[in-house]
């Protein structure tokens, strides 16, 4: 029995060596593998124990990147696995060369992948709200696979120009927060960033300029660096048509008055509607090499002025060569500021007080006619109305009186169309903000097709002009002795213009009876003489525009800006006038809505005839001279012809108001 004992304790013993003896054999065959999480992969990857190599496809070796273990720490992948991102590392054994086996697959660090994908999974998930910086991620991603460092490097096409690691050390990445001293240095190591690693010969030149001075010497946080001009993810050709269309606006961005003013000169404008051929800032003041302007090495120094103006007005980009009044154009002159741009600052003075005496004078007096005119023509209704045409002989029943001949007919809808061509192609200049500016002008086949077409109807407006400055004059010269300057079928002022001025005044206040009014009323005369100030200055100084080479040859060149403000003022005076003012006083007015024709069927009705001009109607019944001025009344056709042309013309008017008020309140 002890014997059996004893066998069976040799036997157990020999099965628990047995065993023990296989599994470590196997644990010697097929070792546990090692875990691969941070604390693992730092062991080799913290840089202290030497440069790390591995082999690569043509048998060379490739050297494998540090992980500051305290940055990395700090960083916002700090509480990811490495792993997470490098998913192609899955073996964490060592070969028999003595290298880490590594991958078993293919896959690489994607930045833009895993946080395409976060994005992704929050919006499924309804977290989107809760995670906005993923999703200024995720634009960030959109916006550099469209940009310049996206695409395949020339001298590599496997890779890119430059990929995410290239600008955020992904290891110890972390933006610090907002006006900290942390994200002024960030901030100041910019330009080494990018200079340093890529762009060593811009960086050179930068340091020169006053930006770079600024960031290098004086540690000036607010100076521009290279993200502020090229925008991080969406680093676009510098040559290219989208960078030049924004990047005054980065210049802007900082320097905003001086944005604001360029925005308002014709290089300014024309970028603005979104064409790229005019000057920008670069242009004049440099890129990357921008100096102080008063550095007699700068661009704009007044020494190099004239050179830098002729780099593109030299004959050879269809820009004449730049005459020496360039020299002296303030691109950057604005009226209020009258130290150093008097000539500006008068001249906006000028017509600010052309524009609010006209107005507020004009307004008033359209409000009163209004009330008291509508007042008034409610009593002539519950009143019994006497027919005019009922106290004249038969053979007058029916008839109308000729105001307008088929002349000046002809020349007034001439003056009015070529008028509103120019209000349209004129205004998207004027208000190149406003929403509607771009449309307008690429309808119009941009602002060179657009230029034309103003200048063709600045022609013809002026040619009717001239026209009827002859006209009048041959009419009286061949009735010299008989015309009478001050006479009533003179367009020139009188005293009883003044006196029914304020008879209308009185008249408006209940204090008196309306004026009765002669050939021509005061506000006609205004409606006639006002052209001869707005055609002079808006023509003289449109021509000035034209024919900058011409001009500046002998004129100084803040000539210009004074012409711009008197241009685009008293186009603006006119525009607005005569769609409000004139409009009311001919066709809005209680008495004549909602359209008088006289202007185009040239006649009006006797009873009319006598209501407006009471005095000339007398006088021509008086002279015996009513009956010979009598014509037959419009046919109706015509007389429906004259309503559509009539409400055309008004519609496109108030239509070119309303986008004129946009703008001007866009401006503000």
């Amino acid at each position: 029995m002890q014997l059996r004992l004893t066998s069976l304790r040799v036997f157990t013993a020999w099965l628990l060596a047995a065993a023990l003896t296989s599994a470590a054999l196997a644990a010697t065959s097929e070792p546990v593998a090692a875990v691969l999480d941070n604390a693992a992969c730092l062991t080799c990857h913290d840089g202290n124990k030497g440069k790390l190599e591995v082999p690569i496809a043509d048998g060379s070796l490739r050297e494998l990147r540090s992980v500051a273990s305290e940055p990395f720490a700090q960083s916002v992948h700090a509480k990811m696995q490495c792993v997470a991102c490098h998913t192609g590392i899955t073996d964490n054994a060592t070969n028999a060369n003595g290298h880490k086996k590594g991958s078993t697959g293919t896959g690489k660090a994607d930045c833009a992948g895993c946080h395409q994908a976060l994005w992704d999974r929050a919006q499924q998930e309804g977290k989107a709200a809760e995670k906005p910086r993923l999703g200024v991620v995720a634009n960030n991603i959109e916006a550099y696979k469209k940009s310049f460092h996206a695409r395949p490097n020339a001298d590599d096409n496997t890779v890119p120009n430059a990929s995410c690691d290239n600008c955020h050390d992904t290891h110890s990445f972390n933006i610090p927060t907002a006006d900290s001293p942390e994200r002024a240095a960030w901030r100041l190591g910019v330009p080494d960033s990018c200079g340093e690693s890529c762009h060593d010969r811009q960086l050179s030149v930068y340091k020169k300029s006053i930006h770079g001075q600024e960031t290098f010497k004086k540690q000036n946080q607010k100076s521009a660096v290279c993200t502020d001009c090229h925008n991080s993810h969406s680093v676009s050709n510098t040559s290219g048509e989208s960078f030049k269309l924004v990047i005054s606006a980065q210049c802007g961005s900082c320097h905003e008055a001086n944005f604001a003013s360029y925005k308002s000169t014709y290089h300014g404008q024309i970028s603005t509607l979104g064409y790229t051929y005019t000057a920008k800032c670069y242009n004049c003041h440099g890129g990357h090499d921008i100096l102080k302007a008063d550095d007699p090495k700068s661009k704009v120094h007044a020494d190099n002025r004239m050179k830098t103006c002729r780099t593109c007005h030299n004959g050879k980009k269809e820009l004449a060569d730049a005459p020496d009044g360039f020299a002296t154009f303030q691109p950057h002159g604005h009226p209020g500021d009258f130290e150093r741009y008097p000539e500006i600052w008068i001249a906006f003075q000028i017509m600010v007080q052309l524009l609010v005496g006209t107005f507020g004078f004009f307004w008033l007096h359209t409000a009163l006619w209004f009330y008291r005119e509508r007042k008034e023509r409610k009593l002539r209704l519950n009143q019994q109305h006497i027919q005019v045409v009922g106290l004249l002989p038969p053979a007058m029943v029916g008839k109308h009186i000729q105001r307008f001949s088929p002349i000046w007919r002809l020349a007034h809808i001439t003056f009015a169309l070529s008028l509103m061509v120019l209000t349209l192609t004129g205004m998207p200049l004027f208000y190149p903000d406003a929403p509607w500016a771009s449309a307008i002008m690429s309808a119009l086949g941009g602002p060179q097709i657009a230029g034309t077409i103003h200048r063709v109807n600045a022609v013809i407006f002026a040619a009717v002009f001239f026209w009827h400055l002859f006209y009048m004059a041959w009419i009286v010269a061949r009735d010299w002795k008989n015309f009478k300057f001050f006479g009533p079928n003179s367009m020139i002022p009188n005293l009883k213009d003044a006196a029914d001025m304020l008879g209308m005044f009185k008249w408006f206040f209940g204090k008196g009876p309306r004026p009765q009014f002669d050939r021509w009323t005061y506000w006609e005369k205004f409606d006639y003489w006002a052209p001869f100030w707005g055609v002079t200055i808006i023509g003289v100084s449109g021509l000035v525009m034209w024919l900058p080479n011409v001009f500046g040859a002998f004129l100084p060149g803040w000539v210009f800006n004074v012409a711009a403000i008197f241009h685009g003022e008293e186009a603006f005076l006119a525009v607005v006038f005569l769609f409000t003012v004139h409009f009311f006083n001919n066709h809005f007015r209680p008495d004549k809505f909602p359209l008088e024709v006289v202007m185009f069927t040239g006649t009006f009705s006797l009873e009319e005839f006598k209501h407006e001009h009471p005095l000339e109607y007398q006088r021509l019944v008086d002279s015996g001279e009513l009956e010979s001025r009598l014509v037959d009344a419009p046919s109706s056709a015509k007389l429906a012809a004259s309503k559509v042309l009539g409400f055309s013309l008004i519609l496109i008017g108030l239509t070119l108001l309303t986008l004129v008020g946009i703008g001007f309140f866009t401006s503000l």
